[in-house]
C-alpha cells in the first residue's frame, strides 16, 4: 500500500493500546496495523502551511507558514507559556478564539512521561494531550476557569517538578513505576500559595495508558526529512506523536507538520 499526504499530527483514540490514525481526505488509516511492517517515508521537498495550505519554504511552530505563525491565536506565546495569556483581560490576537480556548476550564495536571512532569491543558483536550506527550499515566491536580490562572499555578509548581518531557527517555520506555502520582499530587499541593488552594481538583482518578509498542529502542536516533529525504525501516511502535523503528530511528510526526510525503507500507 502507498499513500501520499501532507503530514498532520496523528489522531488518537484512548484504548488499550492507544489507537493512532492518519486522516486522509475521505478516510482514516489505522497506523497500529502497520506494526512489524516495512515503512518507507519519502519527502517531496514541498511544505504547505497546515492552516492556510499555502506553500512555504520553512515550517514554523510545527507546520505553519510565517504569516500564520505571527498572526494566528494558535501560535501565540501563551500557547507555550499560559501564564502570559491575557484573554481574561480582553487582550488576545482573536477574542472569539480566546473565548472558546482560553476563557474555559483548564486543568493543571501531573503525568509520567520520561519522569514526573507538570502541565496545563484545556478541559476539552483530555486525554488527547496526555497521549500526545506519551504519558504512561496522569492525574488532574487543579482546575481553573481560564488559562492564565492555570499557567500561574504551573509556574509555582515548576520550582519543585519538571515541566518538560525528555523525549528520548519517553521513547525508551524508562520505568517510572516507583512514582506514585497521588502521593506526588498531595505533596505538591502543599507548596501552593493560599490563593491557589481553592482550585485544587478533588478528582484523584489516575488515567493509565498503553501504547502500541512491540519493542523500545536502547538508543534513539531522530529522522529529519530536511537532511534525509527517504527513510525505510520496520515499524516497532507508536508513542506520543512518534513512529519508532527497529534500528532505534524515530520519526516525529508533529515536527514535520505540512511536509508532503509518500508512505509505502509492505510486509
Amino acid at each position: 500500500m502507498k499513500i501520499e499526504l501532507l503530514l498532520h499530527k496523528m489522531l488518537s483514540e484512548y484504548d488499550t493500546p492507544v489507537r493512532y490514525y492518519f486522516k486522509l481526505e475521505n478516510e482514516k488509516l489505522l497506523v497500529n496495523n502497520w506494526l512489524n511492517k516495512s515503512i518507507q517515508i519519502s519527502y517531496h521537498n514541498v511544505i504547505h502551511c497546515i492552516y492556510c495550505n499555502k506553500k512555504t519554504k520553512s515550517s514554523f511552530f510545527q507546520g505553519f507558514c510565517y504569516p500564520c505563525f505571527i498572526s494566528l491565536p494558535q501560535t501565540d506565546s501563551s500557547v507555550i507559556n499560559p501564564e502570559f495569556c491575557e484573554a481574561h483581560n480582553g487582550v488576545a490576537r482573536d477574542m472569539e478564539w480566546a473565548k472558546k480556548n482560553c476563557l474555559i476550564d483548564h486543568y493543571v495536571y501531573l503525568s509520567l512521561t520520561s519522569g514526573l512532569k507538570v502541565g496545563v491543558t484545556r478541559h476539552t483536550q483530555l486525554p488527547t494531550r496526555w497521549i500526545d506527550q506519551g504519558a504512561k499515566s496522569a492525574i488532574k491536580l487543579a482546575i481553573t476557569p481560564y488559562r492564565q490562572l492555570a499557567g500561574l499555578i504551573e509556574v509555582e509548581l515548576k520550582q519543585y517538578v519538571n515541566d518538560k518531557t525528555n523525549w528520548r527517555n519517553m521513547l525508551k520506555g524508562i520505568n517510572t513505576d516507583s512514582i506514585d502520582l497521588l502521593e506526588e499530587k498531595e505533596r505538591l499541593c502543599e507548596y501552593l500559595p493560599h490563593e491557589y488552594q481553592y482550585y485544587i481538583c478533588d478528582e484523584d482518578e489516575i488515567t493509565n495508558f498503553e501504547y502500541p509498542v512491540l519493542a523500545f529502542p536502547g538508543k534513539v536516533k531522530s529522522i529529519n526529512l530536511d537532511k534525509t529525504n527517504t527513510f525505510t525501516g520496520k515499524l516497532k511502535g507508536i508513542k506520543g506523536q512518534y513512529l519508532i523503528f527497529e534500528d532505534g530511528h524515530v520519526f516525529n510526526i508533529r515536527k514535520h507538520g505540512g511536509y508532503k510525503v509518500s508512505i509505502k507500507i509492505s510486509d
